[in-house]
């Protein structure tokens, strides 16, 4: 099977290892495996590669909240736009194709990443929307 996160390569020899407990060497692999993590709704990894100053629901309701995005959640593409790294910081702005049933919930996020510890973390983001609605009242 192929790895949803788009480099075109084997789940197996991409992200799988991440979810597996390897650590990501760089935010860019970080945000790859956070993408497939929530393609294969992989709650787990996306709440232990996330930030602890990022964290603002209990943990069962986070949980809760990925599971559900996960479940009613098409993840039909991602696109790197730029990747941007620093020895303690590192942006990764991207395009991530979704639907939710027939609605087009695409969006276009410049993530900050933080290394803790040694290992990559992701802090924040800065998303836009792809398209305006339509018949907005």
């Amino acid at each position: 099977m192929t790895c949803p996160c788009g480099t075109g390569t084997k789940y197996t020899d991409c992200c799988q290892p991440y979810h597996d407990g390897k650590n990501p060497e760089n935010a860019l692999l970080l945000m790859r495996s956070r993408y497939s993590a929530y393609a294969k709704g992989l709650a787990d990894y996306i709440m232990l590669t996330t930030h602890p100053f990022a964290i603002s629901l209990d943990r069962q309701q986070w949980r809760k909240t990925i599971e559900q995005f996960c479940l009613h959640t098409h993840f039909v593409k991602l696109e790197i736009l730029e990747f941007m790294e620093n020895p303690q910081t590192a942006t990764v702005t991207f395009v991530a194709t979704l639907l939710q049933g027939s609605k087009d919930v695409s969006f276009k996020e410049k993530s900050l990443f933080e290394m803790v510890h040694h290992r990559w973390l992701y802090l924040s983001g800065e998303v836009e929307p792809l398209s305006s609605p339509k018949n907005s009242v």
